[in-house]
């Protein structure tokens, strides 16, 4: 019975297979059928890609949905975006969850090997950003030096074809704010970026290089399988230009300029294809090293701060209690990311912190209040026949603290301890906002560069078991030198 069963699933999979391979091949069909199109972005791009209208919330607005909506209408059927976040467009795409990606994105060789890309409907140049009255006059002149950008872009291509460190955002306002504050030296970005962050009247610090540093293009992706979708949607934009709707939505939007008629294709990046190797080994052993040092420094900062919490909240004076009470409060009802974003850029105009230094603070805080609550349990837990026994030997308060409620709440607190800083090492991910590049981050981009998520996440898992692991069985060997009777409670 065993063999036709297993026969059966097999055709069953391979059935199931090639239904979704010829289903793929067939979106040109199955949008015409429906009557709409998805196409994937993130509003996080924000103006003038795709965002909000300030008057209806509700509507989307921009350059790329005036262009789609009129592919949409020009191959009889309606458009509507769905939110995804703009690194993963090109795998969600990938896996069939919308029907095509448009969202400033650049016909790289990278891509191309992945997806299929349309013919152009915008021409972009990269803009080099500095600080004014800086020595820099081209990319060259910034060995050694930190540029910010945008992962995923061709920028980052050029970037990493040279000898200075890549700084990456999520954001396109980010690196600019970062420049102004010192903690960059330059940023290359897109020139529609540039215009609307960076080389404004509102940040005169800054200076953009007048000549374009590279040109490149912007294009509607597709996948692999879907040849007709392509040939149409290739023909709706030529169409567009010939009849000069293309020109009209570019000009709407300011965005109009000689290039669009000057077209000069992007540079081949093709010399920087990478393969699993062990320089990319080295480089997640880098990362998992930032994860470790950024864990255990924030660590350090949380457990003497969350023990000052909680003696402040069962010992305390009303006053104090109440304080020690909000920053709990405030620190575990808001989210650490937040935090991370307040601390790096809400505040960057009055203490201009370090990524590094920022990110240790902002996790340290965070989890000095879980770790409060942690000790504020273990310290309630002890009989009150210890502090009376404190005091009948003559101890005074902080003796009894230090000799005799805290070592005994700490052991207590040992287990939870232990568990905070795994999920710690975990949350460690969420600095990769303020360009810290960590384990996860460094997953995040070897994906890209190998054009999948299969290996690097396998290797960044197995980096994360081994940076808990130990931590686990230090805590199970402190636990056994701290507790002299192991015997559990009788029943």
């Amino acid at each position: 019975m065993i063999r036709p069963v297993a026969l059966t699933v097999l055709v069953l999979a391979g059935g199931a297979a090639a239904c979704s391979s010829d289903e793929h091949g067939d979106t040109l069909a199955r949008i015409r059928d429906r009557g709409e199109i998805t196409w994937g972005a993130d509003i996080q791009g924000g103006e003038p890609y795709v965002y909000e209208d300030p008057a209806n919330p509700r509507r989307l607005i921009g350059f790329e949905v005036d262009i789609m909506d009129a592919i949409a209408r020009r191959l009889g059927v309606k458009a509507r975006m769905v939110q995804y976040s703009w690194p993963n467009l090109v795998p969600s795409l990938e896996r069939g969850d919308f029907d095509v990606a448009m969202n400033g994105l650049e016909a790289t060789d990278e891509r191309k090997r992945r997806i299929l890309l349309s013919e152009p409907y915008y021409v972009y140049a990269e803009t080099l950003t500095v600080r004014a009255g800086a020595p820099y006059r081209a990319v060259f002149d910034l060995a050694g030096k930190r540029v910010g950008t945008l992962n995923q872009t061709y920028a980052h291509d050029i970037l990493r074809m040279l000898p200075l460190e890549a700084v990456l955002y999520d954001g396109n306002e980010e690196p600019y704010r970062d420049l102004v504050l010192g903690r960059t030296d330059a940023v290359l970005l897109d020139n529609i970026i540039a215009d609307r962050y960076g080389c404004i009247p509102k940040n005169p610090t800054l200076r953009c290089a007048p000549y374009d540093i590279a040109r490149g293009t912007y294009v509607i992706g597709m996948r692999k399988e879907d040849e007709d979708l392509k040939r149409a949607i290739d023909g709706t934009l030529a169409a567009m230009r010939a009849d000069g709707e293309l020109q009209r939505i570019l000009e709407k939007a300011r965005l109009w300029d000689h290039r669009q008629v000057d077209v000069v294709p992007a540079e081949s990046t093709a010399a920087r294809k990478r393969t699993f190797d062990a320089e990319m080994v080295v480089q997640f052993l880098e990362a998992a090293w930032v994860t470790l040092e950024l864990s255990v420094l924030s660590f350090l900062l949380a457990v003497p701060l969350g023990v000052l919490l909680a003696v402040a909240r069962v010992y305390g004076a009303a006053p104090v209690r109440a304080l020690a009470r909000g920053y709990v409060e405030v620190f575990r009802g808001t989210p650490v990311l937040l935090q991370l974003f307040v601390l790096y850029y809400g505040l960057g105009d009055y203490v201009s912190l370090p990524p590094m230094q920022a990110a240790v603070l902002g996790l340290g805080l965070n989890y000095a209040a879980y770790e409060s609550e942690v000790y504020r349990g273990a310290l309630l837990g002890i009989p009150r026949g210890q502090s009376e026994a404190a005091r009948a030997l003559g101890l005074g308060p902080w003796q009894t603290l230090r000799h005799v409620m805290v070592p005994q709440a700490l052991r207590l607190a040992l287990p939870a301890m232990t568990n905070d800083f795994v999920a710690l090492l975990k949350d460690s991910s969420l600095v990769s906002v303020i360009t810290v590049i960590e384990l996860t981050k460094r997953m995040s981009v070897a994906a890209v560069d190998l054009g999948g998520y299969l290996i690097p996440g396998l290797l960044c898992a197995a980096l994360y078991l081994v940076l808990s692991l130990p931590l686990s069985e230090l805590s199970r060997w402190l636990e056994r030198r701290l507790q002299r009777d192991l015997r559990p409670h009788a029943l």
